[in-house]
């Protein structure tokens, strides 16, 4: 038994308007209330936190940046920093999303000084790593995953230390909005994979609560059957979390 406490968390991704997202987030808080046991958080464009924020009042939903620069302040146009994230109500940020890596070129190292970065701010970063199909049909999958977060994590293997409040989410590439989704076994068996390595590079304590979220493909007919492997510590959602009749039921999935 573990006290790792399961989280779903949603990534908007680049979608919604301003009054969609508020209703949005009420919808999800009203519909969670009682609810005990898991975290949710929401991850909305970046010009929608502060009325997410708002929106979310008292009710028990974190906020999380999509992504953010490893800079405090400085010449980088189109970037948000850290302190603005915080700034904006969030508590945590996603760093190192797939669609991130493939789409926009951002390197393991671009990820390492991310995180290492949210870290010393105080925010809690979300990491993510996966494998293509290419690389999963050919039977890389734990070789990429290894490098991935040898090199998404180094600043951390250096100073000997990953704060147990730090989160992995695995999502396979060719899972993410394609319908596809792996199996609770194949998950399973990264999610494992992903929890010895942190056992081996930091120590067991560490590896024991740090929380490992699956990503692709999440929705209502599949959270359940996931979330009862072992090592899977709760979902990273995408597209079903664009709706309250979707999310509910995934964070209502016990």
């Amino acid at each position: 038994m573990t006290d790792r406490r399961p989280m779903i968390a949603g990534n908007w991704k680049m979608n919604l308007g301003g009054d969609e997202a508020a209703v949005l987030v009420k919808d999800i808080s009203e519909g969670i209330k009682g609810v005990q046991g898991v975290e949710v958080l929401v991850a909305p464009p970046f010009t929608l936190l502060q009325t997410v924020r708002e929106a979310i009042g008292s009710s028990p939903v974190f906020l999380a940046g999509q992504n953010m620069h490893w800079e405090p302040r400085g010449a980088f146009t189109g970037e948000i920093s850290g302190r603005m994230l915080q700034e904006s109500g969030c508590t945590h940020v996603i760093l190192g999303h797939s669609e991130r890596r493939s789409l926009f070129g951002e390197t393991s190292e671009d990820i390492d000084k991310k995180a290492k970065t949210a870290v010393l701010l105080g925010l809690i970063p979300v990491i993510c790593i996966g494998e293509t199909l290419e690389e999963r049909e050919t039977g890389r999958t734990f070789k990429v995953i290894k490098d991935q977060l040898d090199r998404s994590l180094a600043n951390f293997i250096k100073d000997g230390l990953l704060l147990p409040s730090t989160i992995l989410a695995y999502e396979p590439v060719w899972a993410i909005g394609t319908g596809k989704t792996a199996t609770p076994e194949q998950a399973q068996d990264v999610h494992s994979f992903i929890r010895k390595w942190v056992a081996d590079n930091f120590n067991t304590g560490t590896a024991q609560h740090v929380r490992i979220l699956y990503g692709g493909s999440v929705k209502p007919s599949n959270v359940s059957e996931l979330m009862s492997q072992t090592d899977i510590d709760g979902a990273l959602v995408g597209g079903a979390s664009l709706t309250a009749d979707n999310f509910i039921p995934i964070v209502c999935y016990k």
